[in-house]
């Protein structure tokens, strides 16, 4: 066991990593969460994980002061790119959920946010709440605190970062974010494309009689029809691509 000194700064070393992480990481980094909760589930977890990884965190804890802020530094810079990584779909899932209530004609019907403090649309706010209900129900945060235990691994406290192999994981990870969440919204454009070609050419056979207004409830009643069939099958989709992404860290 360390001398006492050494094992606050150790644990102060965790807390910069496991803090940085659940600042970004999805449901609890929600601004709905009061700061104070938010701070001592941190501080919880960092010393859940300090008996874990003090074998390997203890031998820096002896370091200088100049080289100990360094080692901080780069131990949150770890920790936002562990919880960036882990919160990427998400973002990607709110996107997508804007374009579905772009495509189904809600997006004016602006609704708190759940992840955001900018409202946005009812649809989005249903989609992004119910997929981070599934993110906890299938034990999906659990992957999250894996990963950063499997960092400790990875990414020694050395005070070695490399800003390229941490873009090229951001980059792929986004690609791949964004390409299943296309997946998802995929019906929903193709049924706006679809509805837009059909009401221009009644407009255009029939110029006098104002068809936006009329198609609108018809646009809105099958925008939520094609929701209501789809919604199980999305969500079962996100949940499984973003359970697979996370169980690959």
């Amino acid at each position: 066991m360390p001398p006492l000194n050494d094992t606050i700064i150790t644990a102060f070393l965790v807390f910069a990593r496991v803090g940085a992480c659940l600042l970004i990481v999805p449901g609890i980094s929600n601004p709905r969460i009061p700061m104070q909760v938010r701070l001592f589930l941190a501080l919880a977890c960092s010393l859940m994980v300090v008996p874990l990884v003090l074998t390997q965190v203890a031998p820096v804890a002896k370091a200088a002061p100049l080289v100990l802020m360094r080692l901080i530094i780069v131990e949150i810079i770890v920790g936002g790119l562990i919880g960036i990584l882990a919160r990427i779909y998400f973002w990607a899932l709110q996107f997508m959920a804007n374009a579905i209530a772009m495509a189904t004609g809600y997006s004016g019907a602006a609704a708190a946010a759940i992840e955001a403090d900018e409202p946005q649309a009812a649809i989005a706010s249903i989609v992004t709440l119910s997929a981070l209900c599934l993110f906890f129900v299938s034990d999906l945060h659990l992957e999250v605190f894996r990963a950063l235990l499997s960092s400790y691994s990875a990414i020694p406290v050395d005070g070695i970062f490399q800003p390229a192999t941490a873009m090229v994981n951001f980059t792929d990870t986004l690609s791949k974010a964004f390409l299943s969440t296309i997946r998802i919204a995929a019906p929903f454009i193709v049924f706006a494309v679809v509805v837009n070609i059909a009401v221009g050419l009644i407009n255009k056979l029939t110029p006098a009689i104002p068809v936006y207004f009329i198609s609108m409830p018809f646009v809105l009643a099958g925008g939520l029809m094609l929701l209501y069939f789809s919604m199980p099958d999305l969500l079962r989709f996100f949940t499984n691509e973003a359970g697979t992404y996370l169980r690959s860290f």
